[in-house]
C-alpha cells in the first residue's frame, strides 16, 4: 500500500471517529427530553442541532477526543463566536472544576498524540456502542 493510500485511510478514520465522538458528546450532554444546554452560552437546543465543542482546539490531538475537553455547544458559539472560549471556561468550571480544566490545558500543551489505525477503529466501535446505549437510556 502506498503512503498516500495509508494517509487517506488514516484521515478517513479520524473523520469517522470525529463523527462518532461528536454524537456521543451531544447524546451524553442531552437530557432525557433530547435537549441540551450549550456549555458556553447556556441556551437550550435539541441535541442533534448542537455541535461537539472543544475547550482546547481540535488541533491538539492529546485532547481532541478527551471527554473533559468536549461538550455540547451551539453553532453560534462554536462556529461564529470562535468557540466563545470565555463562556466555555465558565461552563467548564461549573461542570468539572478548576483542577480538571488545568489538566486539560497541560495535556494539550505538553503532550503529543498519534493514533494507529487499530486505535481509531477501536475508538469508533467504543463510542458507537456508548452512544447507542445513551440514546436507548434517554429515549433520544
Amino acid at each position: 500500500m502506498t503512503i498516500t493510500k495509508r494517509k487517506k485511510r488514516k484521515v478517513n478514520l479520524k473523520a469517522k471517529l470525529d463523527t462518532q465522538f461528536s454524537l456521543f458528546i451531544r447524546a451524553r450532554d442531552a437530557m432525557p427530553s433530547g435537549y441540551a444546554k450549550c456549555i458556553s452560552c447556556g441556551k437550550i437546543h435539541f441535541w442533534r442541532d448542537l455541535q461537539c465543542g472543544h475547550y482546547m482546539s481540535r488541533r491538539y490531538m492529546a485532547t481532541r477526543f478527551d471527554e473533559d475537553n468536549c461538550h455540547a455547544q451551539c453553532v453560534a458559539c462554536n462556529m461564529f463566536n470562535q468557540g466563545n472560549i470565555q463562556g466555555y471556561r465558565r461552563g467548564l468550571l461549573e461542570k468539572i472544576g478548576e483542577k480538571r480544566i488545568n489538566l486539560i490545558e497541560v495535556k494539550a500543551m505538553s503532550m503529543t498524540r498519534q493514533y494507529s489505525d487499530f486505535e481509531y477503529k477501536e475508538l469508533i466501535k467504543y463510542y458507537k456502542l456508548r452512544t447507542e446505549k445513551l440514546r436507548k437510556e434517554k429515549g433520544i
